[in-house]
C-alpha cells in the first residue's frame, strides 16, 4: 500500500517537473516583462507583438525537430561519460532524432551497440535480457543509427557489447525523457 502511494507521488511529481520544465521558456505576454522584448520592457517602446526585443534583434524562435550526434564529437565509445553528455545538452524535445555513431568492429575497435531499456530498474541494472537492440555493430558506421523520440517517456539508451560490460561501468550509457515543444 505505501510502496504504491510512493510510486503515484513519484510519477505526480516526475510529470509536474516535465510540465514545469516544458511550459519555463513559454512567454506569458507580461506588458512589464523586459524577459524577451513583448512587452514594454528594455529596448521596446512599444508592444508591436512582432518579436523584436532588445535593440530590436528578432527573438530567437523554437526551432523544429534537431538532429542530435550521441557524444557529440566523441562520438558512441567505450570511457566517455554519455549520462553528463545527456545532462549538459538538455532538454531533448519530441521527434529530436539521437544519431548513434560508432566504427563497426575491427582488429583495432571493440564493436558496439544500442540497447533500449523498457524501465529504470533494468537501466540501472544493466539487464540486458529485458532490453531491445535497437542497433547492432555495424549501424552506427557511417551517417549512424538513428533513433527519434518519438514518445513522452523516459528512454533508457546503454551500449551492450561485452555482456553488458560497457553499461555497467557506467560510461556507454544514459537516458533523456523529451519535452513537449511548444508553439506560440
Amino acid at each position: 500500500m505505501g510502496f504504491k502511494f510512493a510510486y503515484r507521488l513519484i510519477l505526480v511529481v516526475a510529470t509536474a517537473s516535465v510540465l514545469g520544465v516544458s511550459l519555463a521558456n513559454k512567454d506569458w505576454g507580461s506588458p512589464n516583462s523586459n524577459y524577451t522584448g513583448w512587452g514594454w520592457g528594455w529596448g521596446s517602446s512599444k508592444s508591436n507583438h512582432t518579436g523584436q526585443g532588445f535593440n530590436n534583434h528578432p527573438l530567437n524562435e523554437t526551432q523544429g525537430s534537431k538532429k542530435i550526434i550521441v557524444g557529440g564529437s566523441e562520438n558512441w565509445h567505450f570511457g566517455f561519460n554519455y549520462s553528463n553528455w545527456a545532462f549538459n545538452n538538455a532538454p531533448f524535445y519530441f521527434n529530436d532524432t539521437l544519431v548513434f555513431k560508432y566504427d563497426p568492429p575491427s582488429n583495432t575497435t571493440f564493436p558496439h551497440s544500442v540497447y533500449l531499456f523498457p524501465d529504470r530498474w533494468s537501466y540501472l541494472n544493466c539487464d540486458l535480457k529485458r532490453a531491445k537492440m535497437v542497433a547492432n555493430t555495424t549501424e552506427g558506421g557511417g551517417d549512424g543509427f538513428e533513433f527519434v523520440l518519438k514518445r513522452w517517456t523516459p528512454y533508457y539508451f546503454a551500449c551492450g557489447e561485452r555482456n553488458g560490460f560497457h553499461c555497467k561501468v557506467g560510461s556507454m550509457r544514459f537516458m533523456v525523457m523529451p519535452l513537449f515543444r511548444w508553439h506560440y
